[in-house]
């Protein structure tokens, strides 16, 4: 009778920073072995310095990322260049490495604007004077192109993003992830070795069914040395405008972000009501944060890019006053 047992183990992985990444007896059979062999033999010298070269002048740099899809990514990544751009004495990036769901060109109003070549590289597409951004949504000649790509095409594009952008200097780089825990995600982070990486903020839903899968994405977090800076807690109830009673549309049966962070002694940065102007900002392109900036779900947003400031170390990137 064959065995039903699976032949690897995912408890064992070695991670991607480990010497033993590709070659561990964990990772035989594993779709990610190339690319984790290919990174615990350090990545190429002359690559290495040439992202090192362009990436010197980001100050900070912060992943948003979830293991769940439709959490609420990209509305916060967007949320977050719009809030610390509200300092204009302050320069912010916002890459966007979802390849084959790009949505931020649509949320930051740069839908069918292209990316144009200059003598030192790509240039980013330009929101406001001091927020750039670059998307695989620029490359397409329709909004409604899908991307059809094996995982090394999309790890030589993000490649491309990191070390052909002309970002000039900048104080943060915010980059949008597609959900999940795969060749993207491995590729940034390993992209990512040859500067610094401020850390992770993580983000889900209420209910267990979202948590289970951020769960796997602190994990991964763990297994390749990422900080993880905290959780966000999206759509955390919803107001009616009209008769002010609070529902629980997506209910945290099994105690939501806040019960899991405890469990996983990770930091909860918050929690955004669902709010219908979200979605309405978004779908015109335009900061929620500026076209509703007393509702809610804007002042939750503002007092989790100030405790990040307050609840990590490393995050002087989010001061205050880059949101107010």
């Amino acid at each position: 009778q064959p065995s039903l047992q699976p032949s690897l183990c995912l408890a064992e992985c070695p991670g991607t920073g480990s010497a033993q990444a590709g070659s561990a007896a964990a990772c035989q059979g594993c779709p990610n072995q190339g690319l984790c062999a290919a990174g615990a033999a350090g990545p190429d010298p002359a690559e290495a310095a040439e992202l090192r070269a362009r990436l010197r002048a980001v100050q900070h740099t912060v992943l948003v990322l979830s293991g769940k899809g439709g959490v609420g990514k990209s509305t916060f990544s967007a949320a977050l260049a719009h809030g610390l751009a509200a300092d204009e004495h302050k320069q912010v990036a916002l890459l966007d490495i979802d390849i084959c769901g790009p949505s931020i060109p649509k949320m930051m109003g740069l839908e069918g604007e292209q990316v144009h070549q200059s003598g030192s590289g790509w240039s980013p597409v330009y929101v406001e004077e001091n927020i750039g951004v670059m998307s695989v949504g620029f490359l397409l000649s329709s909004p409604d192109d899908a991307v059809i790509w094996r995982g090394p095409k999309k790890n030589g594009l993000i490649k491309q993003f990191l070390r052909d952008v002309d970002w000039g200097e900048i104080d943060y780089l915010i980059v949008d992830t597609p959900p999940g825990t795969s060749d993207e995600h491995l590729s940034i982070v390993q992209y990512l070795s040859a500067s610094h990486v401020d850390g992770a903020v993580i983000v889900t839903t209420p209910q267990e069914i979202s948590l289970q899968d951020v769960r796997k994405e602190i994990n991964f977090c763990h297994k390749v040395k990422l900080p993880i800076i905290g959780v966000v807690e999206n759509m955390s109830g919803f107001v009616c405008p009209k008769c002010k009673k609070e529902s629980q549309i997506f209910p945290p049966t099994t105690g939501g972000a806040e019960k899991m962070c405890q469990n996983l002694n990770v930091s909860l940065l918050g929690k955004v009501p669902l709010d219908p102007q979200i979605g309405r900002s978004c779908d015109r392109g335009q900061s929620f944060l500026s076209e509703a900036p007393d509702s809610p779900a804007a002042l939750s947003y503002r007092n989790i890019i100030q405790s990040k400031a307050e609840n990590h170390c490393a995050l002087s990137v989010l001061s205050t006053a880059a949101i107010y």
